[in-house]
């Protein structure tokens, strides 16, 4: 490096303009240059130095001369240097050095020498510690800056957020020192840490339980940002963590009894299990905590499957909802916690997407503490192989999220990020990340060899102290407590695991008490097959559906509308006139009749305010400001209003998202739609693991509902097919609801539907495109005062007696048939439509070909044989009734690319139906 580059880095000249300003106004100015020019005014005085001066004018005070100026910039470049890039020199990894990342950070890089150690420097006043030695300004950048933390935040934008954390760092990190009996809390949480995994591996020799061996600083960081975070005002927090330490959280931060834990290992059941369970590593909690000082916060921990950091959007969702609905919209009572693996936060993208998430109006939750307990391996990935970047952590950067590295040998400076991680969540409302840097004992279960693919790094780790025992020597060195009290601390707690194991009575936890959306969830019960066979009924009063049709057709005064939206507006007016509604009207209606019973309507996906296809127009924009106005927020005073956003460009953590509000809301009907159905396949994780399985593996209900448009109309094979077979594949024990409308009052009747049940499904929709215009595609409004939903159609144009074929089918398809019937005047082909597949209509299916005791029967599709629905029908209905299958021949694509093959291959299916 130049050795007089710092002064270039400088830039006296703006110095010097820095100077002028200050001397009008002190306040117009940052802090730190405040406190450099007072001690800079102080030291001109102080020497009373006469004459000109070739550095900076001071208003009548002559000034030092130009090379002690260009060592006092010399100082403030280092000072800065070390806010930029400490963290590159900060000592964060317990057991092994780090890497030579070239800070820059030596007195060289600086044109500073040893002979200036001992020079008092007004460059302190920059640091907040006033004119001393540079060797005082270096101990007090290498304690703040380059001891057990390494802080990043120089490259956040907001100077007052930014100016915030240098306040608190440089003035905390020199002055930190727990009291007593923080130190105390400190021992034993991780007192509790430790014993409880030593006890388990004692125990429970070989069993998996992905332990915290080597990370039990953990646990009294999570303590820590729960009990600052609860005397900030927080009223509920909500984890989402993988398996990594869980079982030590569950126990010792969610407070679940021991004796439940050990019942896992024991092989027990629980006392009461709906569906098949899960791993006990996978399970959710909920309980009450109370801090030291006696306030009261609520915790639940998420449960999640083993795809790591698939359960990040649900947390995101489930505060957001619970903010929503419990403290109306005040994201100072809500926090999510998330706690990620080094491997996983940098390689798995979920994590970017839902860090996109972070600032976006449709998804904020007012920040997240994400902490990631960094043990330096992925199962058995060394970090250089798992990931390009630095530091697992540099996602943070994309939304200005300061990062705090720390060690996590060191579980006071653990303690100290976490509350400042918790005060800094609640003053700007935003994400902050902790990576504790640590190591993991164990393999990656506890079964595992780790010296297979790390035989350095464990032969370090092999008779390396565990934290606890590392701090417990700190604090008898320091005298801050006796050996004798350590040594009963630690006989104290595995007497008390002991104890659960031998079934005696433990320590009163602190009694849960269910919150308002709790004790609406246990008012529902699970479903029966029965449940199944008619639906409730779920028709409005006319005179709601007339306040409805007023807001839908009216603009608020002064705004303008385009052309086009006036012909929306009066398209809509004439729907309700002519008594028939058309696809987007009865969506509609259906959204406004559940906001006007008060409970909450959000739908959220990729251009969902107007709709991919120009069709639902829920959020009108004038044409000269820009201004949105909601319809269907101005039905009435006082109702529920419509949350409609359209998302950021994701799939997997938007559908996510709205899994987690819908799994906190059962009062809301919470919908994602994606752009085209087969889009989803972006979100397959979410699906599998969470929607379909939800509430076998882990006993939770959730009434999400998926709109996937879906239909073959010569679009292509991204935009045909929304898969349906993939959610008949994993449909058993009436886990979803899978449907292909086919008119408006369905689908008013299905999404009314998901709140009337007592019980919640999520609800798979293969949701229209062409349709939406299709003039047959409409519905008399006398179905939607009086009507339910109907799960399948019979056919209304045939002569029973007549009749040698029924075609039975589902979804756009049936329109295609219904033409070539009437065309042909078919009397003798009927066509019966199935509007729900799963849980699959039987007795009504049977009840329609039963009017036709001599047809022979066929299943007709337009998908491919391969996919849409024949395998999932003669599973459930059986070979018996078909004479035979009517689709497209089998393929691995969707669909053709060609529009002309696509009409003949569509004209030949329908042929080959009424052949």
């Amino acid at each position: 490096m130049d050795q007089f580059s710092y002064i270039a880095n400088a830039d006296t000249a703006a110095i010097s303009d820095l100077y002028e300003s200050y001397l009008k106004d002190p306040n117009s100015v940052d802090t730190s240059w405040q406190n450099f020019f007072k001690g800079f005014d102080f030291h001109a005085s102080w020497n009373n130095a006469e004459g000109a001066s070739n550095g900076i004018k001071s208003g009548g005070t002559s000034s030092p001369d130009s090379s002690t100026v260009q060592k006092e910039m010399a100082v403030i470049s280092l000072i800065k240097a070390f806010r930029s890039r400490g963290h590159l020199l900060a000592k964060t990894n317990p057991i092994r050095n780090r890497k030579n990342r070239q800070p820059r950070l030596d007195l060289k890089d600086y044109a500073l020498s040893e002979a200036d150690l001992d020079t008092n420097f007004q460059a302190g006043n920059f640091l907040g510690i006033g004119a001393v030695s540079l060797r005082k300004i270096i101990e007090s950048l290498n304690t703040i800056y380059a001891g057990s933390v390494g802080f990043e935040y120089a490259y956040i934008r907001e100077p007052e957020v930014k100016e915030w954390l240098r306040a608190k760092i440089e003035r905390e990190a020199l002055a930190f020192n727990p009291s007593l009996d923080e130190k105390k809390q400190i021992l034993t949480k991780l007192n509790e840490a430790v014993v409880f995994e030593n006890f388990l591996g004692t125990k429970y020799l070989g069993q998996k339980r992905f332990g915290l061996e080597g990370g039990e600083s953990t646990i009294p960081a999570l303590d820590a940002i729960i009990n600052r975070s609860a005397e900030l005002g927080v009223k509920e927090a909500m984890i989402g963590m993988a398996h990594r330490g869980r079982l030590n959280v569950l126990a010792n931060i969610m407070h679940k009894s021991y004796d439940a834990i050990f019942d896992g290992f024991e092989g027990n059941l629980p006392d009461q299990i709906h569906g098949d369970g899960d791993v006990k590593y996978h399970l959710g909690y909920s309980s009450k905590h109370i801090s030291p000082s006696g306030v009261e916060i609520s915790l639940k921990l998420a449960p999640n499957p083993s795809h790591l950091e698939a359960v990040n959007p649900l947390v995101e969702g489930f505060c957001r909802a619970r903010a929503d609905a419990h403290y109306d919209g005040d994201y100072d009572k809500i926090l999510p916690i998330l706690i990620h693996g080094d491997a996983a936060v940098a390689g798995q993208g979920i994590v970017y997407e839902v860090t996109q998430m972070a600032k976006l109006k449709g998804y904020e939750v007012g920040g997240t503490i994400h902490f990631v307990i960094n043990n330096q391996v992925g199962f058995t990935t060394d970090f250089e192989d798992a990931r390009s970047s630095i530091y697992c952590t540099d996602v943070a950067k994309i939304i200005d999220a300061p990062v705090f590295h720390v060690n996590g040998d060191d579980p006071e400076a653990v303690v100290f990020v976490s509350k400042m991680a918790a005060e800094f969540r609640q003053q700007f409302n935003r994400d902050v990340f902790i990576d504790m840097v640590c190591y993991r004992r164990n393999g990656h279960n506890e079964s595992d060899e780790p010296r297979f693919t790390q035989p350095t790094l464990y032969a370090n780790i092999t008779n390396h102290l565990n934290p606890r025992e590392l701090y417990t020597q700190k604090l008898i060195a320091r005298g801050d407590i006796e050996a004798k009290l350590a040594s009963e601390m630690d006989s104290e707690f595995k007497s008390e695991l002991q104890a659960r194991l031998d079934l005696v009575k433990q320590k009163i936890r602190p009694e849960y008490h269910p919150l308002k959306l709790d004790n609406r969830w246990a008012e529902l019960r699970y479903a029966g097959l029965a449940d199944f066979d008619n639906s409730p009924n779920t028709g409005i009063a006319k005179e709601t559906i007339d306040k409805i049709a007023v807001a839908l057709s009216k603009l608020p005064a002064g705004f303008s509308a385009l052309k086009q939206i006036e012909k929306v507006l009066a398209d809509r007016k004439g729907f309700f006139d002519n008594g028939v509604l058309n696809w987007a009207t009865a969506e509609a209606l259906a959204y406004g009749s559940i906001l006007l019973e008060g409970n909450a309507v959000r739908v959220s996906g990729q251009d969902v305010q107007r709709g991919t296809f120009s069709h639902r127009h829920a959020v009108l924009h004038d044409a000269n400001t820009n201004e949105s106005y909601t319809s269907l927020n101005y039905i009435e005073e006082g109702q529920e209003q419509l949350q409609i956003y359209n998302s950021l460009l994701s799939e997997y953590a938007v559908l996510g998202f709205e899994f987690g509000y819908a799994l906190a809301n059962p009062n809301a009907l919470v919908i994602w739609e994606a752009q085209f159905g087969d889009f989803s396949n972006g979100a397959q994780t979410m699906i599998d693991q969470f929607i379909a399985s939800c509430e076998s593996k882990w006993g939770t209900m959730n009434g999400l509902v998926m709109q996937l448009p879906h239909g073959y109309e010569g679009q292509g094979p991204e935009h045909s097919n929304a898969r349906p077979e993939r959610y008949l594949q994993l449909a058993a024990e009436e886990n979803i609801i899978v449907t292909n409308l086919t008119t408006p009052v369905n689908l008013f009747h299905a999404l009314r539907r998901q709140l009337a049940w007592e019980f919640r499904k999520p609800l798979v929709m293969m949701s229209p495109k062409s349709l939406f215009r299709h003039p047959k595609v409409v519905s008399p409004i006398s179905d939607f005062t009086d009507g339910k939903f109907e799960e399948v159609y019979g056919d209304t144009f045939v002569d029973a007696k007549k009749v040698k074929k029924v075609l039975l089918c589902s979804g756009k398809v049936y329109f295609d048939l219904l033409d070539k019937q009437a065309k042909d005047n078919r009397t003798d082909v009927a066509i019966v439509r199935l509007e729900q597949l799963q849980p699959f209509p039987a007795k009504k299916v049977q009840a329609e070909l039963d009017k036709y005791p001599k047809a022979k029967v066929f299943w007709v599709q337009e998908e491919p044989e391969n996919m849409g629905y024949w395998s999932f029908v003669i599973r459930e209905f059986g070979w018996k009734p078909f004479e035979g299958l009517v689709a497209r021949k089998k393929s691995a694509s969707p669909a053709t690319g060609f529009l002309k093959i696509h009409n003949e291959e569509q004209a030949a299916l329908v042929e080959r139906a009424f052949s």
